[in-house]
């Protein structure tokens, strides 16, 4: 089978323990390059993970020619510098979410990738996910009817003061670590922007948000809610997840996290009763890595496109113009 040769630009936690685990399953990805900030991490995760090449300089990866593709796993405020780099490098890009901190940012590197014919797509691998596939199926059938609310949940552990999450000045909190998925699996499954949106949040003392609920309403009068936050006991990798969706004939309930795998289950209630259903659902992560390559080598569009990114990215901005972040 043919493969994409990656590059992935930084060494970043999420790379080390979910998206490079799940590269390597990708039947289509080889594992070329991996770039850190000093030759010795970049050189473990060689070690580790079996690249071919291993850089201290993101510039010099990137000037590689066998790079055919990039992962950007790189705190939020060096998303746009580097992605641009990337791609005006002619290397196609992955990028984590959110993609960018603003709407005019992700907006330059969507045009960026455009203006230089190669592929750019927000990292948000729970979409791929045949559970999200489940779901959407379930509502667009009808059987709940009509929605009239969905309320979605993401709540972590709190972080120690160092972690990138915690900071203002990477782009850190709740709404843009976690809300993120909220606001996209809400978008996702209504397939429109809300018409309105309300939010309020809870500070820490280091001017991030901990703890952020919002309230949108959409065309017809349909409503959706979520809360996003840090509050769990710190350092215990807790969590909360949770979905329900209400309609004029039944509603949809579900703790499936993002990004599980494995077996994946949600409950359908309505007058004739309860049926749950099941399916099974690989590493996200590897289903990513291979629809982009699948966009590469075959010409396929990227699940996650350009244009929801820009959806999901103007209304993070109007929820944090809300919260006064």
């Amino acid at each position: 089978m043919e493969k994409v040769r990656w590059g992935v630009l930084g060494t970043a936690g999420i790379a080390k323990g979910q998206t490079i685990p799940g590269m390597k399953q990708a039947q289509n990805c080889e594992l070329y390059a991996i770039a850190g900030r000093s030759m010795e991490k970049a050189k473990a995760y060689q070690e580790e993970f079996g690249f071919e090449k291993a850089y201290d300089d993101y510039d010099q990866m990137l000037a590689d020619p066998n790079v055919e593709a990039v992962y950007i796993p790189l705190p939020n405020e060096l998303h746009h510098d580097w992605a641009i780099k990337a791609l005006k490098a002619k290397k196609h890009v992955l990028c984590e979410k959110p993609l960018a901190p603003t709407a005019q940012e992700a907006e330059e590197m969507i045009l960026c990738a455009k203006e230089n014919g190669v592929f750019l797509m927000e990292a948000f691998a729970y979409l791929h996910s045949p559970y999200v596939s489940a779901l959407k199926e379930v509502l667009d059938s009808g059987v709940i009817g009509d929605i009239c609310y969905m309320e979605s949940a993401f709540i972590t552990s709190d972080y120690d003061v160092s972690n990138i999450r915690m900071r203002r000045e990477t782009f850190g909190g709740a709404l843009y670590d976690l809300g993120c998925y909220n606001t996209s699996l809400i978008l996702w499954l209504l397939g429109e922007e809300p018409e309105k949106v309300h939010a309020c949040a809870e500070f820490s003392d280091r001017k991030v948000d901990s703890l952020t609920t919002a309230f949108l309403t959409f065309s017809g009068g349909k409503k959706a809610a979520f809360t996003c936050g840090m509050v769990l006991p710190t350092g215990m990798d807790k969590r909360l997840d949770r979905l329900q969706i209400h309609g004029t004939k039944g509603k949809i309930l579900s703790d499936v996290e993002f990004n599980q795998e494995g077996e994946c289950s949600f409950c359908v209630v309505t007058e004739e009763g309860t049926e749950v259903k099941t399916v099974s659902a690989r590493q996200n992560y590897a289903l990513e890595t291979e629809q982009l390559g699948r966009c590469i080598l075959n010409g396929e569009t990227p699940y996650v496109s350009n244009e929801f990114t820009m959806t999901n990215s103007r209304v993070l901005d109007r929820l944090l113009r809300e919260i006064g972040y």
